[in-house]
């Protein structure tokens, strides 16, 4: 298992698949969890099943069973290194594979005794806090809590048997262990799980994520970016997981399983009660809104925390057979008061309305030496279908193929679904996706997509029904110690025009070009990013970052980052990655013109103690205040420090 000091070289993979509305969005924080997670526990790759390969978000369906086919041909792996059999396994992928398994003995699974779970279980401590050198409007009036954000957790682990952990979280603003926070912090979350317990495949209880087939019914584990859809798509099956991050929200608090009934058959269910943070009609105490931001610095924003709840419980069949499976997902949710959205904009109307909701789906698949194909229907209470369907070729060893077609009606909805689209959201939206990945040589990598997308009811900033069109094409060449990236998109999407009598296009152009050296000691990577967007007004935008790192003897890693951007508005912002504090994935937008500056430092001092420290100072050349409302900032720069401890026993 890797040191903490080299934690999280694979975050450039994320970043590379991460695109511009992944970045906005929070699924990302949930990839990168999970990614967190199974690097501190990786998976033996001599026993692991299909259902624990799939849960590495970088695998395809056929990566998995090439793995699985190549261990029953061969036996087990005597170390990592025979992955380069594989040949339809690429370098990236193999090189990745190290942080997240290893070549173990391969023994009779058998569920551990508790005195062994008890004397050789591993725990681990983090804990961590920003601090700001700078005093938003709220900090001075308004903010019930002082400015500093900090968390901390614990993890009690044996194997990827056993797994205990809490986490407390606090953002800057809200109150400690005042008001309605008298036990602490903001926020808890609480998880107890255990796996391969006989034919308990999974037994979660606490807090916790469910995905089941693609995501139409339920799905708050992770997302799909279109980018990443390349690699991920193609695998179905179920997936419970704790909920180890410290988002506030899109999590389920209760009992979820998984049970191995008969030979290929799989039972999968799970219950959930908890409160949460909703906008509330003055006049009948009906729900207007479901929040989902998590903040609770301002008395409005605590009036609104858990002031509605819920009940949720949910099933499962799953059954498989050589490489082929189907299953049937059903969810039931019931609201403790009615919800019903504001309807005064025309896309308001298709909103999720009522105080009980049920959705049934069915998922389906095939993965071959060549071909791979998926998808899931579902429809519900709503009266109205979803379905997607993706269809992968493999055209030659060096050269795959992906379509996906997707439908979602406009009056579909379930509160817990989350798949692939363009608009956001499963509903109101149809389309064809086009995807290649393309290897033409050693190193070089090519992928590109190309996706059309229909709105058949109004959306927001989009009075009648629209379309959308997006495509991509992005090269990755990698040589000895170097890589060489250029990504380009191209993306339309009609919106209202000034007046709002018609629509029009908004053009977006992104364009991205890197060269990065790493040759174990120092590393380095310089960046050019090029933004123009043209919609009411032309706006355009650049940004060029430098970082350059340096790791000594796998116990110290320092980084140091310096980007110089100028942007006409916040439609042309750029994007740049900065290595962050353990568990957090820092993807900070940029625009205007300015200077970014940060330094990070990694230590293990021992085997048990872990130190991290990052300071980072943003100046604006264009502005004498930065931020709005409670967050405005009087001055032109803003710089803080963040710390963390981490404890491993």
């Amino acid at each position: 298992m890797p040191g903490i000091s080299q934690q999280h070289e694979w975050e450039q993979f994320l970043y590379q698949l991460g695109e511009i509305e992944d970045v906005e969005s929070d699924v990302w924080e949930s990839s990168f969890g999970l990614l967190c997670d199974l690097e501190k526990n990786p998976i033996n790759i001599n026993t692991a099943t299909r259902e624990q390969l799939e849960q590495i978000p970088f695998l395809t369906a056929k990566d998995v069973e090439n793995i699985l086919e190549y261990i029953y041909r061969n036996g087990a792996m005597k170390s990592l290194g025979e992955l380069a059999m594989i040949r339809d396994l690429d370098y990236f992928k193999r090189r990745l594979l190290f942080y997240f398994t290893f070549a173990g003995n391969v023994e009779e699974k058998r569920f551990p005794k508790l005195k062994n779970i008890m004397k050789y279980g591993k725990h681990d401590m983090t804990g961590s806090i920003k601090i700001p050198f700078y005093t938003r409007k709220g900090d001075k009036k308004g903010y019930m809590g002082y400015q500093f954000k900090h968390d901390l957790r614990y993890d009690f682990t044996y194997g990827d048997y056993v797994r205990i952990g809490f986490i407390g979280a606090q953002d800057a603003g809200e109150p400690f262990f005042s008001g309605r926070n008298n036990l602490g912090y903001d926020f808890y979350s609480f998880y107890f799980s255990l796996k391969n317990l006989g034919r308990i495949k999974t037994l979660v209880a606490g807090r916790y994520r469910v995905r089941f087939g693609m995501g139409l019914v339920v799905n708050n584990n992770y997302g799909f970016g279109k980018l990443s859809t390349l690699s991920s798509l193609g695998r179905g099956g179920s997936n419970i997981r704790v909920h180890s991050s410290r988002s506030s929200s899109n999590y389920l608090q209760g009992l979820a399983t998984t049970v191995n009934v008969a030979k290929n058959l799989d039972i999968s269910g799970f219950v959930s009660y908890r409160k949460f943070d909703a906008t509330l009609n003055k006049e009948d105490n009906i729900i207007a809104t479901i929040l989902s931001s998590g903040y609770h610095r301002t008395e409005t924003e605590m009036s609104k925390k858990n002031n509605s709840s819920h009940f949720i419980s949910g099933l499962n069949a799953e059954y498989r057979i050589g490489g082929g499976y189907v299953g049937i997902t059903g969810l039931y949710v019931s609201l403790d008061k009615m919800l019903r959205p504001k309807t005064d904009a025309a896309y308001r109307k298709i909103y999720a309305h009522g105080k009980d909701f049920y959705n049934i789906g069915i998922h389906y698949g095939y993965t071959g030496h060549r071909l791979s194909v998926s998808g899931e229907t579902a429809s519900g209470g709503c009266n109205a279908i979803a379905t997607i369907n993706t269809l992968s070729y493999s055209l030659a060893e060096n050269l795959d193929i992906m379509a996906l077609q997707r439908f979602y009606s406009y009056n579909y909805y379930s509160l817990l679904s989350e798949s692939f689209s363009e608009g956001g959201s499963v509903q109101n939206e149809s389309g064809v996706y086009v995807g290649v990945n393309w290897k033409p040589f050693q190193g070089l990598n090519v992928m590109a997509y190309s996706d059309f997308a229909y709105f058949a009811w109004p959306k927001y900033q989009a009075g009648n029904s629209s379309r959308a069109f997006d495509n991509l094409v992005q090269t990755v060449y990698t040589k000895d110690k170097w890589t060489f990236t250029a990504r380009y998109r191209l993306k339309f999407r009609e919106r209202d025009n000034e007046s709002k009598t018609s629509l029009i296009f908004k053009n977006e152009h992104r364009g991205r070009m890197s060269a990065a050296y790493n040759d174990g000691i120092w590393n380095g990577k310089t960046q050019v990013d090029i933004a123009y967007t043209q919609y009411k007004r032309k706006s355009m935008g650049w940004m060029i970052s430098q970082t350059v790192g340096l790791k000594l003897k796998k116990r110290f890693n320092a980084i140091a980052t310096f980007g110089y951007f100028d942007t006409d508005d916040y439609d042309s912002r750029v994007y740049a990655y900065e290595r962050g504090m353990l568990y957090s994935f820092s993807f900070p937008a940029y625009y205007g013109n300015g200077i970014r500056m940060a330094m990070y430092g990694c230590s293990d001092f021992s085997e048990k103690i872990t130190i991290i420290a990052k300071i980072g100072m943003t100046k604006y050349f264009d502005r004498d205040k930065i931020g709005s409302g409670y967050q405005e900032i009087d001055g032109s720069m803003m710089s803080d420090l963040e710390l963390q401890l981490r404890l491993r026993i």
